[in-house]
């Protein structure tokens, strides 16, 4: 899979997404974008997830409008303590994510 970590996501998280092309938005350089733009730009360089921790950006945008899933990743902060334990998750769970879908990767399920 091919995966976009958003800018509030650590770049560190990425070696722990083995085995998945994994970039971060300043590696795409897309600082800045809003999250409309940071989801056409994504869905039109081919990417199949961006990963977030923006709770609000499900009822900013319909992403239902892009080609790409939506994966938020449900965490008190973006320290990868507290991002781990749902990386690990989010990976069990990589192939069940639908393009045009927000998902929501929680402990609580």
């Amino acid at each position: 899979m091919k995966i976009l970590l958003d800018e509030c996501v650590t770049k560190r998280l990425k070696p722990y997404l083995k085995g998945h092309a994994t970039f971060t938005v300043t590696q795409m350089k897309w600082n800045g974008l809003r999250n409309g733009e940071l989801l056409r730009s994504a869905s039109d360089e081919n990417f199949d997830i961006l990963l977030t921790i923006d709770k609000n950006i499900s009822f900013q945008q319909s992403i239902a409008k892009f080609e790409i899933a939506l994966v938020i990743l449900d965490t008190p902060s973006s320290n990868l303590i507290d991002i781990l334990p749902l990386a690990e998750q989010f990976l069990e769970s990589i192939s069940s994510f639908a393009r045009r879908k927000t998902h929501l990767v929680s402990l609580n399920l």
